[in-house]
């Protein structure tokens, strides 16, 4: 369950956040209806105020953040899950927090760094870009790990990285599907505002076409809803009946996630065609689901457990003060299954 911070009550008030403070603090200065109306809803929204600030002065904070923006996509659930086991095996607490898309991911990591006096930071998934004096605000070491999109105006030294190549790892699925003998191939991309890692996967595609003589074509790229889940089954399942219904030709599709790749296969299904037979379809991540398809998905499978485990160890031994930051590429794995086949 999500944690309840003070920012939320405030929000939910219509107040500052300085006056549910007041409130909680029983401090005189402040309307008592407003005081009453304060402790009802933190105490509907089961909202723990921030534990005796004379105990936590006394012992040494153990706890990690872990914010993830798309909480809802697996390969989230799996990255967590690992982290988790890694943190515990310190002996820490991990703090987990849903960022919501339109959410800025500091802001969010500022009032918890007050809140739980956290060690560190780990920020996984969503569109990481922020001014050097912003970062700076950030008083305790952080890890930038699946994030896209990076801002080349960051400074370096004040982060660790943990990522795949989106670009490489994307061109080289398409030129998979290429080497296999499709030249009409269809994508399912991000929304067109996506700076981060659709936008990455995008341009991967477009280069596996131009090497290959292939012209692009923007009528067989079909974007993200953006009022629906991103990268979910269900944008992949629209998106797919966009393109179905557009009676544009293509012989195999590429979807940039997994989960979009599952809710085409149900599009596919739905209007009659099979796959592969008369469509091929890949994705990307490498989630488990994949597997369990009919037909099973072939994907770009990005090795989950050791970015996990290379994320929280990098960590540790950035607040021990035995590493200093680093940026680390890790390589992907094209895993070939039934959705695909050579024409």
């Amino acid at each position: 369950m999500e944690q309840v911070t003070i920012k939320d009550i405030a929000r939910i008030c219509g107040v500052g956040v300085s006056t549910v403070s007041r409130a909680i603090n029983n401090h005189p200065d402040i309307n008592p209806e407003t005081k009453n109306m304060i402790n009802r809803v933190i105490r509907e929204q089961g909202y723990v105020p921030n534990n005796s600030a004379r105990n936590l002065k006394r012992t040494e904070a153990k706890s990690i953040a872990v914010l993830v923006k798309g909480m809802n996509n697996p390969f989230f659930t799996s990255m967590v899950k690992s982290i988790e086991k890694e943190i515990k095996q310190k002996k820490y607490a991990m703090v987990l927090h849903h960022v919501e898309y339109d959410e800025d991911e500091i802001d969010v990591a500022l009032e918890l760094i007050k809140e739980k006096r956290l060690k560190g930071i780990i920020f996984l998934g969503g569109y990481f870009k922020h001014s050097s004096e912003k970062l700076g605000y950030l008083n305790v070491p952080f890890i930038l790990s699946t994030a896209g999109g990076i801002g080349e105006t960051m400074n370096q030294a004040m982060y660790s990285t943990i990522t795949v190549d989106d670009r490489k790892e994307s061109y080289q699925i398409v030129e998979y599907l290429i080497q296999s003998g499709h030249r009409k191939i269809a994508m399912l991309s991000a929304s067109r505002q996506d700076e981060s890692i659709g936008k990455l996967r995008l341009e991967g595609y477009k280069k596996a076409l131009e090497e290959h003589g292939i012209s692009f074509r923007q009528e067989l790229i079909k974007s993200m809803d953006e009022t629906v889940e991103p990268y979910s089954m269900e944008n992949g399942y629209q998106a797919t009946r966009q393109l179905l219904d557009s009676k544009e030709e293509f012989t195999a599709l590429y979807a940039i996630s997994d989960m979009m790749a599952v809710g085409a296969l149900r599009a596919i299904h739905e209007a009659g065609k099979r796959v592969p037979e008369d469509y091929s379809v890949v994705g990307f991540d490498g989630i488990d689901i994949g597997k369990y398809c009919i037909p099973t998905i072939t994907t770009v499978n990005q090795p989950i457990e050791e970015m996990a485990k290379e994320t929280i160890g990098l960590l540790f031994d950035i607040i021990a003060g035995k590493k200093k930051h680093q940026h680390k590429v890790f390589s992907g794995e094209i895993v070939i299954r039934e959705s695909t086949k050579s024409i």
